[in-house]
């Protein structure tokens, strides 16, 4: 009951900062995912045992050149395609089965571009087009916390089979289906209040963050595991560390981000 009742504190407090950086204006959200990818990296750094602190300098450094500065659709075209192979290379790594011993070239880049790139494009997604849109950056986090509430609840009600069992013994496919029953369902809610985007890009966009999130989820996993910890950090009281709350939403982003794009250019 105590357990429960920190771990819901903590989501109010995550909840409520997060709805007020959205909502009071852009700078702040900007800053707010600024702080938190400073945070991810700073865990990340931790887990794979990354020497010295050049990743901070470099993410500081892509952040201010992609969120104030470059504008034109090539450098941002460029980075998403590094992003989107870094990803797809770490899937391998998860499937694989294998312990891998990465290089110190090799975790900075995958600092880089797997954390620092996934928090630039989930904070490059409400300026797609011009101005802030709120709706949909929050449309995107509620996909993902329906996703990951209903998964669980569903899991923990008939959840048999498990999904990944080396990496993450209590995930289980009918939780993973549930989750993602209820999170196109939100997302087909989310479209009747904002037009952005149509209905069935909506419920599109929903699958790709359900699926992209889930692998995020274990692929954040899988490092915690080869670390030999339980979380990536203990600042949120029942929670973890802050990568423990956006891994989904981190690996996610960069493919939401690219799915977004089609959808510019198809309607």
């Amino acid at each position: 009951m105590k357990e429960l009742l920190r771990r819901s504190l903590t989501g109010v407090v995550y909840v409520s900062l997060l709805l007020a950086a959205i909502f009071l204006n852009s700078d702040a959200f900007d800053f707010l995912f600024m702080v938190f990818g400073l945070g991810c990296i700073y865990e990340f750094k931790r887990l794979l045992k990354i020497r010295r602190y050049y990743v901070f300098v470099a993410f500081l450094g892509l952040w201010w050149l992609y969120i104030y500065f470059i504008k034109s659709i090539l450098p941002v075209y460029a980075l998403l395609a590094l992003t989107l192979i870094t990803n797809i290379l770490l899937l391998g790594y998860l499937f694989s089965g294998k312990h891998k011993v990465f290089t110190a070239l090799q975790k900075f880049l995958i600092a880089l571009f797997y954390i620092g790139s996934g928090c630039i494009f989930l904070t490059m997604i409400p300026y797609r087009l011009e101005g802030f849109e709120k709706i949909l950056i929050m449309g995107v986090f509620v996909i993902i916390w329906v996703n990951d509430s209903f998964a669980y609840l569903v899991g923990k009600s008939i959840g048999k089979n498990k999904l990944f069992p080396s990496i993450s013994p209590k995930k289980t496919i009918e939780g993973s289906l549930g989750g993602l029953i209820f999170a196109v369902l939100a997302g087909y809610l989310i479209s009747r209040f904002d037009a952005s985007i149509s209905t069935v890009e909506w419920l599109i966009l929903a699958m790709v963050l359900v699926i992209s999130g889930n692998l995020g989820d274990l692929l954040e996993s899988k490092f915690k595991r080869s670390a030999g910890v339980k979380d990536s950090g203990a600042i949120l009281p029942g929670h973890g560390g802050i990568l423990d709350r956006l891994d989904s939403l981190v690996f996610a982003a960069p493919f939401a981000y690219a799915t977004l794009t089609i959808f510019s250019y198809v309607s």
